[in-house]
């Protein structure tokens, strides 16, 4: 009996062995995937802004922090946006990734949304935040999807933000479901004084066009302002314009695993040329809509694909 447990054991450590190195050397496909982005968005835009969301990690030579920044990478990227570091509902520090973020703020833009269990944590999240010099986006229970304008832009300023580290404040506004007509939402944005502005290229299936996205450019107060475009890049939506009606999990073979707890999503195998076509490269790709809108830049969501396709 103790061989047979002895045998299982070894067998659930190589398992997992192979899995984590499976997703380290993943992990490098999607950094190559995000410098190629970088560099196809700056063949039209030179000063065309990248933003990776969450994989901290991904910043690192085989992304590990003892083998330091990968020299790519930091030229490829503006900063990184983090979710739930400091607040997930309840205040608990990710340590991990804490420590990356120390290192990395030393030459990018960190911008962190936490999600906060009442009001009353809101100035303890920005007061940690700005001691570590990040920026803070925080959304309680009844906009913990991105749907709402806050009511107070913290750090609010007349400054002109012409690159991403001018920046004291942003918003984050994925979500256009609480607005009826596209030009409602326009208006909502318009009238605000947020130092960066991160929507979705579509209002419902329309892209918006580069003069609406040129209405946003100037905060209500004058300052010029950052609008930066939401793209998933580690999974499929199926609400989007590329996807099509035969396509389900593993048709085509590169959708490779659901998304839990978002049913409209599904994992893909970033590295497929199928794939990283709808993405960039061509006319017809997400990134040159992106482009053709007039944002400033690009906000890569779902870059910890490479992870997630190995582990829950």
């Amino acid at each position: 009996m103790k061989n047979i447990v002895l045998i299982l054991l070894v067998g659930l450590t190589l398992s997992s062995c192979f899995k984590t190195r499976r997703s380290d050397a993943v992990g490098e496909k999607m950094q190559e995937f995000i410098i190629g982005i970088s560099a196809y968005a700056r063949g039209y835009d030179a000063d065309f802004i990248i933003i990776p969301q969450n994989g901290s990690e991904l910043m690192y030579s085989y992304l590990t922090r003892e083998d330091g920044f990968k020299p790519e990478m930091v030229t490829a990227i503006d900063g990184f946006g983090i979710e739930e570091l400091f607040y997930d509902n309840t205040y608990q520090i990710d340590e991990e990734r804490l420590g990356f973020l120390r290192e990395i703020v030393l030459q990018k833009t960190v911008m962190v949304s936490e999600y906060v269990g009442s009001a009353s944590d809101i100035p303890n999240a920005l007061a940690v935040n700005e001691a570590e010099g990040f920026l803070c986006f925080p959304r309680s229970s009844d906009n913990y999807d991105y749907t709402k304008i806050p009511d107070t832009v913290y750090y609010e300023n007349t400054n002109d933000i012409i690159k991403l580290s001018d920046a004291k404040n942003y918003l984050y506004l994925i979500s256009n479901a609480d607005y009826s007509t596209k030009q409602d939402f326009l208006d909502a944005i318009a009238a605000t004084n947020f130092d960066v502005v991160l929507i979705d290229l579509f209002f419902e299936d329309t892209p918006f066009t580069a003069a609406e996205i040129n209405s946003l450019k100037t905060k209500a107060n004058g300052g010029q302002r950052l609008v930066i475009s939401y793209i998933s890049i580690g999974s499929a939506e199926n609400y989007r314009y590329y996807w099509q009606e035969d396509w389900k999990l593993h048709n085509p073979n590169w959708l490779k695993k659901e998304y839990d707890g978002y049913e409209d999503e599904i994992w893909v195998k970033f590295w497929k040329q199928e794939w990283q076509d709808i993405i960039f490269g061509n006319d017809n790709s997400y990134i040159k809509k992106i482009l053709n809108a007039g944002f400033d830049g690009a906000y890569l969501d779902n870059v910890e694909a490479y992870y997630f396709l190995y582990f829950d």
